[in-house]
């Protein structure tokens, strides 16, 4: 792993989310990127020409005395940071930072707390998951000691998602985690029968060509199935695979929001097909 990326709006999310990516750099002898938009509103840009150079003159100053302060934090010391200052409106462009500068995985922070459908909705996370090219690592409370003992990797059991899997499976082996697959059985419309999801589950597993666990859970929702399974079983870090709208995340839209802390709590991390 060579650089993390990790977008900041100075919150605390954004903080707790840096505090987990100077944890893995300093194992994995990374570099840090720390990326803030300064997104102008609408109103300042429709301002006159001198007036918006003041107003953005302002918040650039107040943007870079904010992130010179962050860079001093005694977690960083002797990690290579770099800072980048955009007035991007669109998030795709994280992507694009990602992609120019080298990195691996993109580390930001969550306020949510009912769940995974507030990942995939209307939130500022939502839009980097949905665009990004690399994993995106969603942390939603302070880690002191990030450790990832094991993961799962949803599954819907379709090929299309064995890349995704590859993915994960390989940064499994960079945190030294073990990692299973598990297969939601909801009570809905694509509800199957226990000799049907078996089937499903070898023909998956032949398909994979590699030895891993792949497990079903039956639960009346995707989202709560996730949840109780990765709480039953002391999973660290819930790896879903996603193409933007589609793919395993439409799934979830809709799907009843799990209100409790420790689901909250769980890193949840983002791989695109």
């Amino acid at each position: 792993m060579k650089k993390i990326l990790v977008p900041t709006d100075f919150s605390e999310y954004s903080e707790y989310a840096l505090e987990v990516a100077a944890q893995m750099a300093k194992k994995h002898e990374s570099g840090i990127v720390l990326l803030h938009m300064i997104g102008m509103s609408e109103s300042v840009l429709a301002n006159s020409e001198i007036a918006e150079e003041q107003e953005a003159k302002y918040y650039l100053k107040l943007a870079k005395k904010k992130l010179k302060d962050i860079t001093k934090k005694e977690y960083l010391r002797e990690i290579p940071v770099e800072v980048i200052i955009q007035n991007y409106k669109d998030f795709k462009e994280v992507n694009q930072v990602a992609k120019e500068q080298n990195c691996d995985l993109v580390v930001m922070g969550s306020h949510g707390t009912s769940g995974l459908s507030d990942l995939f909705v209307g939130s500022n996370t939502e839009k980097v998951i949905r665009t990004s090219e690399i994993p995106v690592l969603v942390i939603k409370h302070q880690h002191l000691d990030f450790k990832v003992n094991k993961m799962v990797f949803a599954s819907d059991l379709e090929n299309e998602s064995i890349p995704a899997f590859k993915k994960a499976s390989a940064l499994a082996q960079l945190l030294s985690a073990s990692i299973e697959i598990v297969y939601i059985n909801d009570a809905g419309a694509n509800f199957m029968g226990v000799d049907d999801v078996r089937k499903r589950v070898a023909d998956f597993k032949r398909e994979l060509d590699q030895s891993v666990e792949v497990h079903f859970y039956n639960y009346h929702t995707v989202e709560g199935g996730l949840f109780n399974y990765c709480l039953m079983n002391n999973v660290d870090l819930l790896v879903i695979p996603t193409h933007g709208r589609k793919g395993f995340a439409h799934f979830l839209v809709g799907s009843l929001a799990e209100n409790v802390s420790n689901h909250a709590k769980l890193p949840v991390m983002t791989i695109k097909l």
